[in-house]
C-alpha cells in the first residue's frame, strides 16, 4: 500500500466542504489512516512548503496555508500518489476535469482546495510532517 497525503485547505474548510472531500476520498477507495484539523503556524508552513522557498508565490502560499483550519489526511491505496492527483485534478480549477475536487470545490489557482503528494517518497515525507508513527491506524 502506498502513502500519500491530503491536506483540505483553509478555503475549503471556509467553504465548509471537507465532508464532501471526505467522503470522495471514501467512495475512490482510499483508506484514512490518520486524520486531525489544525491551525499550522508560520514557521511549519514555512517548513512544509520550504521546496518553494525561491519561487514568486512562496510567501502568498504561506500566507493562504495559516489564514484558517487545515484537515491534513494520511490515505493509503495501491497506487495512491497517481489515484489521488487524478482524483483532485489540476492544479488550475478552470483546467480540471469534470467531477475532480477542485473543479467542484476549488476558488483559483492558489486557493484549490487540496494538497496532494506529488511522489511517493514524498507521500511518505509528508505523511510523516504531520502525524507521529502512533498516529497512524493500521
Amino acid at each position: 500500500m502506498q502513502k500519500t497525503l491530503c491536506i483540505i485547505k483553509p478555503d475549503a474548510v471556509k467553504k465548509n466542504v471537507q465532508g464532501s472531500i471526505i467522503q470522495m476520498i471514501l467512495d475512490n477507495g482510499f483508506k484514512i489512516s490518520a486524520m486531525k484539523l489544525i491551525q499550522l503556524s508560520e514557521e511549519q508552513a514555512k517548513k512544509f512548503y520550504e521546496v518553494h522557498k525561491e519561487r514568486p508565490f512562496y510567501g502568498e502560499l504561506v500566507n493562504f496555508m495559516i489564514s484558517g483550519p487545515v484537515i491534513p489526511i494520511a490515505l493509503e491505496k495501491d497506487n495512491a500518489v497517481a489515484d489521488w492527483r487524478k482524483l483532485i485534478g489540476a492544479t488550475d480549477p478552470a483546467e480540471a476535469d469534470a467531477g475532480t475536487i477542485r473543479k467542484l470545490f476549488a476558488n483559483s489557482k492558489s486557493e484549490n482546495a487540496v494538497h496532494g503528494s506529488d511522489s511517493e517518497e514524498n507521500g511518505i515525507i509528508e505523511t510523516n510532517f504531520f502525524f507521529k508513527p502512533e498516529e497512524f491506524v493500521k
